[in-house]
């Protein structure tokens, strides 16, 4: 297929790819209002030389609900393999990706949901009862302190406090990572240098303690009596049939490391945004707290997808094409890279009246629309610890609206991106008061 692509800036391709990764939502706000819905951008390796944006529910919705044999996930983002692993299901596509999400499915059903619930409650508990009433917080690093948690006992299944200390440094050092590393995954002979080396060592420290705990949980007689991830994953898949087949320990390495990243910077984020925003809206905060007390999830939800849409954490969903499509009425070749822009459809008032305003109610009275939303992606690849996060987001809430009276101490933060997610640029500070009742 030939023909043009969608308009493009005329910035330098050097220009753009930093503005593309470090002023997201800026730089493609300033493209849309500039060509529409549809453009181009221009960005150099190791990303691919030109990404096609759509954000247009209707675009959206067609790109979702196209053959995922024709718009390959896994294949955008192959820079993280050196993270993830070859088989992480964030990166693969076909008949692996949907053997990898059947096994997967049945750790995060609602009946799932309702046995994780208990064990992050006392972590959120005991986490929240750390703060200090009266100071200054910095609500990011309190929840990645406490989502990392979460992660450690609810998926990963560890709960002798011994292992967890030796776990938690090589965790928090994974999910740190610096671009500069991660963008290195082209050329693997960086490995033998500097943060190169010193994070391979890390994964490799991590690999150690991750294989002697699927090997120690493989010879436990009872390992379909315990609740966590793990125990539920080494429990599913028959031997009779290779769409079932149970999942290796490379496997099972793997996606332990994916729900590590996809579940641990990305919920402290939203949380985080979930608590500055609560702050900065007395009202919402106050009507949250009632809410909490009355045990009503459904807008403590509410609140965690407001500020996941009035906050992104993650800019874009991208897909490769595997053959020449039409897309939006767009003609594109194979191997174009297109992206979903959560950015712009979350700010698009069209979707969003008064997207500038934090408004949880929007998510109770119907008004948002297929296809507007989309932390969590869309269609086969929609994220499957979608119901996970909202829950754990719910009980966070509870734990500290019940506590604590939460102010600024400032002006509102701005985001910025660190590693590829949005965080508040001071880490959210936010003062702590303790409730008189």
């Amino acid at each position: 297929m030939t023909g043009a692509f969608p308009p493009a800036p005329r910035l330098p391709r050097l220009l753009q790819t930093v503005l593309h990764t470090k002023r997201h939502a800026q730089f493609l706000g300033a493209q849309a209002r500039r060509f529409g819905d549809v453009f181009t951008v221009r960005l150099l390796p190791p990303y691919p030389a030109r990404i096609v944006v759509f954000s247009r529910p209707e675009h959206i919705k067609e790109i979702f609900a196209s053959d995922p044999a024709d718009l390959h996930a896994g294949e955008a983002y192959r820079e993280l393999a050196m993270i993830m692993g070859e088989h992480s299901v964030l990166l693969t596509d076909g008949g692996e990706h949907a053997r990898a999400r059947r096994l997967l499915m049945p750790a995060f059903n609602n009946a799932a949901l309702n046995g994780y619930r208990a064990l992050v409650e006392d972590i959120a508990k005991t986490q929240v009862e750390r703060w200090h009433a009266g100071t200054t917080e910095h609500i990011l690093g309190r929840m990645e302190d406490l989502t990392l948690d979460v992660i450690t006992q609810v998926v990963f299944g560890v709960a002798d406090e011994q292992r967890r200390d030796a776990l938690t440094p090589q965790l928090r050092r994974v999910t740190n990572i610096s671009p500069v590393v991660l963008l290195g995954w082209k050329w693997p002979w960086l490995q033998r240098f500097g943060p190169w080396q010193r994070f391979s060592a890390t994964l490799a420290g991590i690999d150690e303690l991750l294989y002697a705990e699927i090997a120690g949980r493989r010879a436990h007689p009872e390992v379909d009596q315990r609740a966590d991830v793990l125990s539920r994953l080494l429990a599913v898949g028959s031997g009779n049939d290779p769409a079932t087949e149970p999942l290796s320990d490379a496997e099972l390495r793997d996606q332990l490391v994916t729900l590590l990243l996809a579940g641990h910077e990305t919920t402290a984020s939203a949380l985080s945004w979930a608590l500055h925003e609560l702050a900065a809206a007395p009202q919402v905060q106050d009507r949250a707290r009632q809410a909490a007390r009355d045990g009503d999830d459904k807008y403590l939800e509410a609140v965690v997808k407001e500020a996941l849409r009035h906050r992104m954490v993650i800019g874009r969903v991208q897909r490769q094409l595997t053959r020449d499509m039409t897309i939006g009425g767009v003609p594109l070749p194979r191997d174009t890279r297109v992206s979903t822009s959560i950015v712009l459809a979350h700010q698009n008032p069209a979707n969003h009246p008064a997207p500038e305003r934090f408004q949880p109610d929007r998510f109770l009275d119907g008004s948002v629309a297929p296809n507007t939303w989309l932390p969590f992606g869309g269609g086969v690849r929609r994220c499957i610890g979608a119901g996970f996060s909202l829950m754990e987001g719910a009980v966070v809430l509870r734990e500290v609206l019940t506590r604590y009276q939460l102010t600024l101490p400032g002006a509102p933060e701005r985001g910025r991106v660190r590693n590829i997610t949005n965080v508040p640029a001071r880490g959210a500070r936010i003062v702590i008061t303790a409730l008189s009742n």
